[in-house]
């Protein structure tokens, strides 16, 4: 059987901050900022619905076992995600012509019962593209991935494989190297470095891993915990939950919330200079990253507020951002429904 050894997985002691010139990183964090602006921007319908807890699960132990990359896991996740929405909505289109049209009616019920049947096959499917993306670690083989899936019991083909790669490469038009949370949360790391902050890159990587890990695994719960902290109320009508929508692509407040989360797990002591640095490098304001943060670690260590147990110097409230990033955060609070 073709199973790859059990190496060492992206060892966190090997990753290394502080070796990249600070304009290589400023381009980097600009361009990330843009493609999040555009992504929010771009937020709407399904998006984010198949970030369940169980797909993400089998995803994140699939790459676990194939030992590849944290990157890939996510990488892996997201072009999934992609792929599915591209597929639902196809299907509802069909649906609604054939509906209007009376012909056919059945069809768009075939296109789901074929989605359904291969899901397993798409989602494998969409590891493996991930893995090629990591072009510098090894990739999974057509073996590897075949002979998975026949202990899970599904009988396919080699050439069924790659018509299954094939089917999500055309479906996202062959664009599937996905910006990641992870991508954020680490040039935020890179540049918190550099601007002298007091708690170790290194130490916040190793538990905003935990804390990304932890908020896709939980996407749905705590999602709903910062919805409902956002609007003051336990009970958000379906329009604010669309409007929602654009929050939960925005890879840039998820990172400076993951962040932050990590710095008041490691050092709750810094978490208020911490917080200075992130709202001074993105230009997010201090009360959607505490909020965010909080939602975050009430679903981890179950901690009081972070703005109770360290409260925000008045100077860092009110100290403008030295060169804040394109942003579409408003001022006063994760969104304004």
């Amino acid at each position: 059987m073709d199973r790859p050894e059990r190496p060492r997985l992206s060892s966190l002691s090997d990753f290394r901050f502080g070796a990249v010139a600070t304009e290589t990183i400023e381009d980097t964090l600009l361009h990330l900022a843009q493609q999040n602006e555009q992504a929010v921007q771009e937020a709407a319908g399904r998006m984010g619905s198949f970030r369940e807890t169980r797909i993400v699960e089998f995803v994140f132990l699939l790459s676990e076992q194939w030992c590849l990359e944290k990157s890939v896991s996510y990488q892996a996740v997201e072009i999934l995600e992609r792929f599915m929405v591209k597929q639902a909505e196809n299907i509802c289109r069909q649906a609604t012509i054939q509906l209007r049209g009376k012909t056919e009616p059945q069809n768009w019920r075939a296109l789901k019962e074929q989605l359904f049947n291969k899901f397993i096959l798409r989602l494998v499917s969409c590891v493996q593209l991930a893995s090629k993306l990591s072009f510098h670690y090894k990739i999974i083989s057509n073996v590897t991935v075949l002979n998975f899936l026949r202990t899970l019991g599904y009988l396919h083909t080699k050439e069924e494989l790659l018509e299954s790669e094939l089917d999500v490469l055309k479906s996202l038009n062959f664009q599937i190297n996905l910006p990641t949370p992870l991508a954020y949360v680490e040039m935020l790391l890179e540049v918190l470095g550099y601007n002298g902050c007091l708690v170790p890159a290194t130490q916040l990587h190793a538990t905003c891993l935990i804390l990304l890990d932890l908020v896709y695994l939980l996407h749905e719960p705590v999602y709903e915990s910062l919805l409902r902290a956002s609007i003051e109320n336990s009970t958000p009508s379906q329009l604010q939950g669309e409007k929602f929508v654009s929050v939960k692509e925005d890879f840039m407040l998820l990172a400076v919330g993951i962040i932050a989360a990590s710095a008041f797990i490691q050092n709750h002591e810094c978490w208020s200079q911490v917080m200075g640095h992130l709202q001074s490098i993105t230009g997010i304001a201090l009360e959607s990253i505490a909020e965010f943060s909080y939602a975050i670690l009430t679903h981890s260590v179950g901690a009081s507020t972070p703005g109770q147990q360290q409260p925000v110097p008045p100077h860092l409230v009110a100290r403008p951002p030295r060169s804040a990033l394109p942003s579409t955060h408003e001022a006063g609070g994760i969104c304004q429904i």
